[in-house]
């Protein structure tokens, strides 16, 4: 089978980001044909080189488009709309697929995908990551009411067109549900994490990593991931102030964004936290499995706590429980599996509370973490996510079982 995937920010474990897409790459391309349409962006900001761009056997067809988080809203928009243009013209001239995979954020790289499947008369599923056009929206970048109609109106006719739709979150499935999709075409994949990376990351590698940092003998509070305006990082470094006086923990950030100038002054001011650049995936892993308790923080919107952050499967996977602040189906999770504990968002004194009490049990705080490593093998594996989605494809290309 020919899959064609279109998704303009793929990365792989060498970037600091998820690398969700080359995980499942390596699952698909011992059995399939594989065409990746994408772009250069992450390519040109891998911070290691220990893994090849795509897994051997992917076509990757890379598209000049620039595009960093530190573009303002427009550009943005003209970087998407750039890249769904020119994704959609050379969906025509590759060998035809069996089937295409459109990877949403953002929207207009699913367009393009159904553009090229209408074009091609091949079937497409459309993989939901993020909920488009409600982020955008919900956070201020988008605030034509025209745009939001056209976009919203493109959201549910993709939702409509698709064979099949795979939202992150049940939450996500919820909205698709109501706008366009149905109960035999919509299965929820969580986002998941990698557990061949995770297990390479021995018990040694996680040792000589809390010697060179000066956290032997601290517990250690880690937030991995994006520094930006959805993140509440003013929330976390208010809560980091907080507990400045318990000298056994110490906060860990990692990462970077629209933010990073506010943790490194935050860094400077307080003895207990600390701010480390963006680490590849790879090595990003072992930090979830040093840490005694990571932090899944998001401001109060209703579009933010649909969503299937990438640290939350990462934590949970290496045995780390996490503190959550979205009170949507991550709030239930850790509550049901009790595998981590919820803090009102944007409350620091909530958040620090939480914290200092997780903190001063070590044997509830260990019991936790055994729960999250067990319910995340059970629910979290990305090959076996990938088997199920090639299930999927073959039965939406007519050739399953």
């Amino acid at each position: 089978m020919h899959i064609a995937v279109f998704y303009q920010h793929y990365n792989n474990p060498d970037c600091a980001s998820t690398s969700r897409l080359y995980s499942h790459l390596r699952r698909w391309t011992p059995r399939h044909t594989v065409t990746l349409i994408t772009t250069r962006a992450w390519f040109e900001r891998r911070i290691t080189h220990q893994f090849d761009w795509a897994p051997p056997g992917v076509e990757v067809v890379m598209l000049d488009v620039p595009y960093h988080n530190a573009m303002g809203a427009r550009r943005r928009l003209r970087a998407f709309a750039h890249f769904a243009a020119r994704a959609a013209l050379k969906g025509l001239s590759i060998p035809k697929p069996d089937v295409i995979l459109g990877i949403s954020t953002p929207l207009t790289a699913a367009w393009a995908a159904a553009a090229t499947a209408r074009r091609r008369k091949t079937p497409w599923v459309f993989m939901v990551k993020d909920l488009w056009p409600d982020f955008p929206i919900q956070m201020g970048a988008v605030k034509n009411r025209w745009l939001q109609r056209r976009l919203y109106a493109l959201e549910h006719r993709l939702y409509r067109n698709a064979a099949h739709v795979i939202p992150f979150s049940p939450d996500m499935e919820a909205r698709v549900l109501r706008h366009g999709g149905t109960p035999e075409t919509v299965t929820t994949h969580l986002n998941g994490t990698d557990f061949w990376l995770i297990d390479a990351c021995t018990e040694n590698d996680v040792a000589a990593l809390r010697e060179a940092h000066g956290l032997t003998g601290k517990k250690v509070v880690l937030y991995g991931g994006a520094f930006g305006r959805a993140n509440d990082i003013p929330t976390l470094i208010e809560a980091a102030e907080r507990l400045r006086a318990r000298a056994d923990v110490h906060f860990v950030f990692i990462g970077h964004g629209f933010l990073t100038d506010r943790a490194r002054e935050a860094a400077t001011r307080l003895p207990n936290l600390s701010l480390l650049p963006p680490e590849p995936r790879h090595r990003m892993l072992c930090w979830f499995k040093l840490a005694d308790l990571s932090l899944v923080s998001f401001i109060d919107l209703p579009v933010l706590a649909a969503n299937s952050p990438a640290k939350f499967f990462d934590s949970l996977g290496a045995g780390t429980p996490v503190l959550v602040t979205n009170p949507g189906w991550t709030k239930r999770f850790v509550e049901e599996h009790r595998c981590g504990w919820y803090a009102p968002p944007s409350d620091a004194a909530a958040i620090a509370h939480r914290l200092d009490a997780a903190l001063a049990a070590p044997q509830t705080l260990a019991a936790a973490g055994t729960r999250a490593a067990a319910i995340a093998r059970q629910l979290f594996d990305r090959d076996a996510m990938a088997d199920d989605l090639e299930a999927i494809f073959l039965q939406v290309a007519g050739q399953g079982g």
